[in-house]
């Protein structure tokens, strides 16, 4: 046994839980299938731009000791997520607030926006919400609904708002004040520099392999470590003997413009089904960018197919049923530790995984 512990993953819980575990004197090695750490954070500098390679990044916590934690590994600036929507040839802010009804309604105060939603729910007539289009007509009535949710959702899950569960959508935030900070949270930023440097530090010291495949690795050495943290798909680990969980993939088209400003905001999204991407990113505008070009990257969502990244999980019953199986079945593994998105089937924002990964650490190591 060369080392304490291999893990498997070098994103955000693999390189928290290294960097724990080197704290607590035990020797770690961590690999990776990518040619790269970081995981889905992972910034790639492209004409002096930290690009966010797997998609927008943006940190918020309301958690003070996650934030204290994560900033001894980078300065945060004060960057506000604060997404435009497009819709035909229609512009409003996001998250639904005052801005957004005021453009839609013409109205100015938040009574008349009230009863305004109040009028299109009523006539919905849906008491009972038996699929996503009637929860979300339901919460906020036809004009939102049908511009600004409809067609973003059904691009995303690649499936009519009609066959969807009503729970994806419990609840939709809408504000009657003239606010369009995306996030309640009280801390929020992006690291100067990107994310990239934030892992580089977290693994300094320890050993990393990239361009290394965890079940080929461990066939060839399979007494490496005493125990082993795993942040892929769980059910690939069990060789998806129970069958194969559901995901949603991400592909991105990236380029490099020649102007220095493409759309004014980091993010917009398209909402009208007919636009094929669901959103734009400008990378610049993380980090108030003054380069002479940019970079903006247009995501199309798709259903997963082994080879593709898996992105998030597609948290349905059947889905959480097997997934359930599988989680009874790691628990027969005292040696192996699953976490992250991938291997809790679970989609979590950056500061949960932190939480997560100190959490079990700290349960871990002690």
């Amino acid at each position: 046994m060369k080392y304490d512990y291999i893990i498997v993953g070098a994103g955000l819980y693999g390189a928290v839980f290294a960097y724990e575990a080197k704290k607590a004197g035990k020797r770690c090695l961590v690999i990776d299938k990518r040619d790269h750490i970081a995981g889905n954070i992972y910034c790639e500098e492209i004409e002096g731009i930290n690009v966010h390679k797997y998609g927008a990044h943006i940190f918020h916590t309301s958690n003070k000791r996650i934030w204290d934690y994560i900033n001894q590994f980078a300065e945060f600036n004060n960057y506000i997520n604060s997404p435009i929507a497009i819709y035909k040839d229609e512009l409003y802010n996001l998250p639904f607030n005052m801005n957004t009804f005021s453009k839609m309604w013409n109205i100015h105060t938040p009574q008349e926006a009230k009863d305004k939603i109040a009028e299109q729910v009523a006539k919905t007539g849906i008491n009972e919400p038996k699929n996503l289009e009637e929860q979300g007509l339901s919460l906020v009535g036809k004009d939102v609904f049908e511009k600004l949710v409809k067609g973003y959702t059904e691009k995303q899950w690649g499936r009519d708002c009609k066959d969807l569960p009503p729970f994806i959508i419990k609840r939709l935030p809408v504000r009657f004040t003239y606010d369009n900070n995306y996030f309640n949270d009280r801390f929020q930023g992006i690291p100067i520099g990107g994310y990239t440097k934030i892992v580089q530090k977290m693994l300094d010291g320890i050993d990393v392999k990239v361009n290394t495949d965890y079940f080929s690795f461990i066939k060839e050495n399979p007494h490496i470590a005493k125990k082993t943290v795993f942040t892929g798909m769980i059910d690939e680990y069990f060789e998806y003997k129970l069958g194969t969980l559901e995901y949603r993939s991400v592909r991105f088209e990236t380029e490099v413009l020649d102007t220095d400003n493409y759309q004014g905001n980091a993010v917009v999204n398209y909402t009208e089904r007919e636009v094929p991407y669901t959103r734009i990113i400008e990378h610049k505008h993380f980090e108030f960018g003054k380069q002479k070009k940019t970079v903006i990257s247009k995501e199309y969502s798709s259903e997963w197919s082994a080879g593709m990244e898996p992105y998030y999980p597609v948290n349905n019953e059947q889905n959480n049923t097997l997934y359930e199986k599988y989680r009874k079945l790691a628990e027969k593994e005292p040696n192996v530790i699953f976490g992250g998105r991938l291997g809790n089937y679970k989609y979590y924002d950056m500061d949960k995984v932190i939480e997560a990964a100190l959490d079990m650490s700290q349960k871990e190591l002690l």
